[in-house]
């Protein structure tokens, strides 16, 4: 029998599937390694409409593969990111506590950032506080001077140029429709062409659960879609954010919270918030896709995770109709901004997995089968983690999988 035409197919050209595929070639340079994306770019989806972010690794669980894999991330990716000539900019960020109740969680955050081994992390009262940011208020902050911001998207594309100088094929406009396996081989179909490979990686992003049933698992969660929206400060009112200001966030739920965030492109967006998108790829209200929407609604996660959060889910879309609103929230971190002081900027779309007890899956989730390794949660600090990510799989396809060289 002759060879497939692939050793491994990664299924996503988002940051973190980029990342895995170099993961691979560093451990063996001779693999024939393919990567399916079905956009006309790599790091459209979630890669490319994030804020941009390099999370230091505050907010995660000790011991969990986020806290693990986000400190490793960030090292590693600034590394990259200066090997590759791709810009970014360490601005430091504060965690603002406005009331008192949230000095509580405050130092817990201060617990877990410490525990994660974040370099620098430190406490900060209001005086320092307004000596970094003048127009912040609050009664404490935490201060992390290593967080940074850059354009994910333009380092999913040097990923995607570095992996073409190391052999492997990116093929764009490939959107899988179709899989089976003929004996050995797996049989991936395009609208262009059929892929033939040994192993698949799946890391669809926001399809990556109906990639896996595609495959025949039949993962234990399902992916629902949430937006985020956000604001852009007027030009004249980017004085305001001299870094990034972001809130004490509710530890029940694993959204960050309105915050201020300085673009590594000069621009300071206010947001996201996180109302149900109505599609996967819905960055508009408007924007509706009828069956994915029947799948979410009638998914009993979802029917389990409406009685515990819908006095939140109507509060957010009350939140997203309404510039006032949303101000308001914002004022809580910088009491001089005026809804005439930001204009409507873009929006995101979060594949959050959702178990069927209706928990919000916090950690990354990945399931394996003898030929397949699916990356089912990868939320943020996803992109800021991807590198680390990317060892972290193909560990477990050295593991998994009879790899050819």
């Amino acid at each position: 029998m002759s060879p497939l035409p692939y050793n491994v197919a990664i299924v996503g050209g988002g940051i973190v599937g980029l990342a895995t595929g170099l993961a691979l070639l560093q451990r063996q340079p001779a693999l024939r390694l393919v990567i399916l994306e079905k956009e006309a770019q790599v790091g459209t989806h979630q890669t490319g409409h994030n804020s941009g972010v390099i999370h230091s690794g505050v907010y995660y669980r000790p011991g969990s593969l986020k806290a693990r894999l986000c400190v490793e991330g960030v090292r590693r990716l600034m590394a990259y990111c200066a090997a590759q000539g791709v810009p970014y900019q360490r601005c430091g960020k504060v965690i603002v506590g406005t009331t008192e109740q949230e000095l509580g969680v405050l130092e817990q955050l201060y617990q877990r950032g410490m525990a994660n081994g974040v370099p620098g992390l430190r406490k900060i009262g209001p005086a320092e506080l307004k000596e970094l940011e003048p127009h912040a208020a609050g009664q404490a902050a935490l201060y992390s001077p290593g967080t940074s911001i850059v354009d994910f998207r333009q380092v999913a594309q040097a990923m995607a140029a570095d992996l073409s100088q190391r052999g492997a094929e990116v093929i764009t406009g490939a959107e899988v429709r179709a899989s089976g396996r003929d004996g050995g081989a797996l049989r991936l179909e395009t609208k262009d062409r059929e892929v033939a490979a040994s192993f698949l990686i799946n890391c669809a992003g926001l399809y990556a659960d109906v990639v896996a049933r595609r495959l025949g698992l039949r993962p234990k969660i399902q992916i629902i879609p949430f937006r985020g929206e956000y604001y852009l400060l007027r030009p004249e009112r980017r004085e305001l954010v001299r870094s990034l200001i972001y809130p004490v966030p509710d530890p029940q739920f694993p959204f960050l919270g309105v915050h201020f965030t300085r673009t590594i492109h000069g621009q300071v967006e206010a947001g996201p918030n996180a109302v149900l998108a109505w599609a996967r790829e819905g960055y508009s209200r408007w924007r509706i896709c009828p069956d994915e929407l029947w799948g979410t609604l009638t998914y009993r996660g979802f029917l389990a995770l409406v009685p515990r959060y819908w006095r939140t889910a109507l509060f957010e879309y009350y939140r997203s109709f309404s510039r006032r609103v949303f101000v308001q929230t914002l004022q809580r971190l910088v009491p001089a901004v005026q809804p005439a002081d930001v204009v409507p900027g873009g929006a995101g779309v979060r594949a959050q997995a959702v178990a069927p007890d209706g928990r919000l899956v916090d950690d990354f989730h990945i399931e394996q089968t003898p030929t397949a390794i699916h990356v089912l949660n990868a939320p943020s600090p996803a992109a800021t983690a991807s590198l680390a990510i990317g060892d972290y799989i193909a560990e477990l396809a050295s593991k998994t999988f009879v790899l050819g060289g």
